[in-house]
């Protein structure tokens, strides 16, 4: 580009005989140089045709199902990622599996956790019956009246050990058994002393296992699991229910070091309900928030912004165009519609979409978009021509100016 404005300049000066030829020299050198013209833009080469998509065929290779239609070669830095077309059969290919996949956590999630086993921290209630001295082993300390909040109800606490402590049955160890077990146990250590015992034991206080709800809940925290097996419903509702800015198609379990997304939207609409599924002991369950699941709109776009999802935590590319303002009529080239998905530390992926077309704005409407994505919308062709023309018209008046001062 610098040495054709050199030349430019250089015949601009050599005086007025030659200026009706250097103004067609430098249209000439203009029309050339749209292919510099500033700003971004995705040029696309190498073309393959997708397998069962317009009756291509896969390229030689290892290309596979999800293979390449096209590849980016933008700039000697880029390498090379995977262009896909945006079509029907892609939308319905990308719909099967997610519904794929929260059918397969559906299944972890829908098995009802064993029955409830006692821990360190839980409180038992043991009644003897026709001995009421058994009672003074509870202490004067332990009632009802002088509790404090934050204090166990009245009974006998299992240490940390997992041991519990009874008069004439010593300490036995009760972690991971049930309470009708542990009456048994009570029963065969009492019956040394006293004649056929009769006794109950029941849970007075569950302390032993919790779940935790974090995130955007309305009262974040631990919640105890009792004997009843506790649902993802329950557990939200416990925790206060969804905020305003909650996404309720990203919710983060995480159970036994693993992180599972819920997408509570998508079992919904699969009719599966979240009452059916329970959560375990120890398992963290985050709620997300729809700011931190944000697309970004740049481009020939009426207004570039970060494109916020629904409360269900749907976005689409129509929501996210909407929410820029449309395409600018007047600068983009509605042919070249791009999503950019991952990063280059990854897999990313480059979706493309040909929006000349209103029908395409039905594919454009079922096209979900996921956290982060990029949608990026191209300028036509003369928006960059005339875009050098203003960078460049500058530099010709001024050539012309020092060679009209050189005459």
């Amino acid at each position: 580009m610098k040495n054709r404005l050199n030349t430019m300049l250089a015949v601009i000066q050599t005086g007025p005989v030659y200026r009706l030829g250097a103004l067609m020299a430098a249209v000439a050198l203009l029309t050339s140089a749209c292919a510099g013209a500033p700003g971004m833009r995705m040029e696309t080469s190498r073309v393959h045709k997708m397998p069962g998509i317009d009756g291509g065929v896969p390229p030689t290779g290892d290309a596979g199902e999800g293979s390449a239609s096209e590849k980016v070669d933008a700039t000697s830095g880029t390498p090379d990622i995977a262009i896909t077309e945006v079509n029907a059969s892609l939308i319905s290919r990308l719909a099967q599996s997610q519904k794929q996949q929260q059918a397969e956590l559906s299944q972890l999630l829908s098995g009802a956790p064993p029955a409830y086993t006692v821990g360190p921290g839980d409180v038992l209630q043991i009644v003897v019956w026709d001995h009421p001295e058994f009672a003074a082993a509870l202490g004067s300390s332990q009632t009802q009246s002088s509790a404090r909040p934050g204090d166990p109800l009245p009974g006998f606490i299992v240490d940390q050990n997992g041991s519990l402590t009874f008069p004439y049955a010593g300490p036995l160890h009760v972690a991971g058994q049930r309470t009708d077990e542990i009456q048994q146990r009570l029963s065969g250590a009492l019956a040394k002393y006293f004649v056929k015992p009769q006794l109950t034991v029941r849970m007075a206080s569950y302390r032993a296992h919790q779940v935790y709800v974090d995130g955007e809940v309305r009262s974040a925290g631990a919640l105890a699991v009792n004997d009843v097996p506790m649902t993802l419903y329950e557990a939200i509702g416990r925790a206060g229910g969804f905020s305003e800015t909650a996404d309720q198609s990203d919710l983060v379990l995480v159970r036994d070091g693993e992180s599972h997304r819920v997408n509570l939207t998508q079992l919904l609409a699969q009719g599966v309900s979240p009452s059916r599924l329970y959560l375990k002991t120890g398992d963290l369950l985050r709620v997300a928030s729809r700011d931190e699941n944000d697309v970004y709109v740049m481009g020939e776009v009426n207004k570039p912004i970060s494109a916020i999802p629904r409360r269900t935590g749907r976005i689409t590319l129509a929501d996210a165009l909407s929410q820029a303002g449309s395409v600018n009529a007047s600068t983009a080239d509605a042919a070249q519609m791009f999503v950019v998905r991952g990063s280059l530390s990854g897999t990313p992926q480059v979706f493309h979409l040909d929006g000349r077309s209103p029908v395409a704005m039905l594919l454009a409407k079922d096209f979900e978009l996921q956290p982060k994505d990029v949608v990026y919308v191209d300028g036509s062709g003369l928006v960059r021509f005339n875009r050098v023309l203003n960078l460049l018209m500058p530099l010709i008046s001024t050539g012309l100016t020092a060679g009209v001062i050189a005459k």
